[in-house]
């Protein structure tokens, strides 16, 4: 098994980049974690997902990637898990089933949202209030990387707890 310290030197290597980037949350940033770099390295998405596995709330029945990059990650996180898993669109799709949660139903089951990178929160904030909507009971979310740049905050405002592999520090 990799450890910790060379897990996030690979995530490092492949994945962070500096110059000038606009954020999600319209912020802009000196350094940015590309994390479709490490998701398309099945290797590593699978060491990643490993790691996370035992970052699993006790009792989560449910696990729901957002959409997009939460896809990739929730996909290896459930076959170490081996945990269900919804697929979370950022919005309901307009045709055919017109859900917004695909795959594993969430209504009345523990569920915890998974992202790839936390940096505002903004996305998981949105989603899980959609969730809960459906009925899911959301009380923690997952990532890979937080930011460290009030993600975590926004979601404890929201009864959220976020749980990270990885943060910043560790990949600096």
């Amino acid at each position: 098994m990799t450890s910790p310290d060379d897990l996030a030197r690979r995530v490092r290597d492949v994945s962070r980049l500096t110059g000038s980037f606009v954020l999600r949350s319209g912020r802009t940033a000196t350094e940015y974690f590309d994390k479709y770099q490490f998701e398309a390295d099945p290797e590593l998405l699978d060491r990643l997902a490993e790691r996370m596995a035992v970052l699993i709330p006790e009792g989560t029945e449910v696990l729901a990637g957002l959409e997009m990059g939460g896809i990739a990650v929730v996909t290896a996180l459930a076959r170490h898990a081996k945990l269900p898993t919804a697929f979370v669109r950022k919005q309901a799709k307009q045709y055919g089933t017109a859900r917004l949660a695909e795959g594993a139903e969430v209504a009345g089951r523990r569920v915890l949202v998974v992202e790839d990178v936390v940096t505002s929160g903004g996305q998981v904030v949105i989603s899980t209030g959609e969730l809960r909507k459906l009925g899911a009971h959301v009380d923690h979310a997952l990532c890979v990387i937080d930011r460290k740049e009030g993600g975590a905050e926004a979601l404890a405002a929201e009864g959220i707890k976020l749980r990270a592999l990885l943060t910043r520090d560790d990949l600096s």
